[in-house]
């Protein structure tokens, strides 16, 4: 008589694998995340032509008992994952982001334009924002939960060239609802039928903070995200072509609205 096999218990779930660390590439973003977080770092490699500006790096990682090597063009490309490199990767534990506080932290009042971002699905906008608003002085972003919209994927820290490192960086999963309850002045950006920015600043409270909305190239900001903004915002153009691209309408608009702070 066969006799049914012993007991054997189901074996114990496997811990979730760790997320992917990020590869951040280019000089000015490399030394973005040495000042900032240099704990995050857990590898590093350059061309030999980097290696005067890479040897201050080298020696932060050899403290830290962390691995960094000279290696070829042809090696580097295959860590970076792409040939636009700028001669040095380095290899970093990802960026968690947090969701929005509401209302917004004094902190993030302190700039007069907060960058939130509707959807914008394109890394390498997403990098470009980031680089303007931390040019002309913003301190943090907020991205929203749309499916579309873009990560912190090593396009937009690349194209960033540090600014994604220096902003604060939040989400907002229903963007539409978190508007209302941020506590500042919001506006819609807007291809046509908004008003000026000087309109914009007449509005704004005497050191107050604008949240600047920014939607999808396609199809823009939502409809839903744009009836719960205080206010929508349009750039006066010649009429030759429709709209700009996300992120040059972005860093005029940043800059236009950062005006008589």
């Amino acid at each position: 008589m066969d006799r049914a096999p012993p007991f054997a218990p189901n074996p114990a779930p496997r811990p979730p694998r760790p997320p992917e660390p990020d590869r951040i590439c280019g000089l000015a973003a490399v030394s973005a995340v040495f000042s900032r977080r240099p704990r995050d770092v857990l590898r590093l490699f350059h061309l030999p032509s980097r290696r005067r500006e890479a040897n201050p790096f080298c020696a932060v990682l050899a403290e830290a008992r962390k691995p960094y090597r000279e290696v070829g063009e042809e090696e580097l490309a295959r860590v970076a994952g792409t040939v636009h490199h700028g001669g040095i990767v380095a290899v970093v534990a990802r960026r968690r982001v947090a969701p929005v506080v509401l209302p917004l932290p004094a902190a993030l009042r302190t700039a007069p334009v907060l960058p939130v971002l509707d959807g914008v699905s394109n890394p390498h906008n997403l990098g470009a924002i980031a680089r303007s608003a931390a040019f002309f002085g913003c301190i943090g972003m907020v991205l929203s939960g749309d499916p579309r919209q873009a990560g912190l994927s090593d396009a937009a820290w690349r194209t960033s060239e540090g600014g994604l490192e220096v902003l604060s960086l939040w989400t907002a999963p229903d963007l539409a609802a978190a508007l209302p309850a941020m506590g500042v002045l919001t506006v819609a950006a807007v291809s046509s039928g908004g008003a000026s920015p000087e309109a914009v600043l007449a509005r704004r409270p005497a050191g107050g903070c604008v949240a600047l909305v920014l939607g999808n190239e396609e199809q823009g900001v939502s409809p839903a995200t744009a009836a719960a903004c205080d206010m929508q915002v349009t750039l006066p153009g010649s009429g030759r072509v429709e709209s700009l691209n996300v992120s040059v309408a972005a860093a005029v608009l940043i800059h236009a609205l950062s005006a008589r702070r």
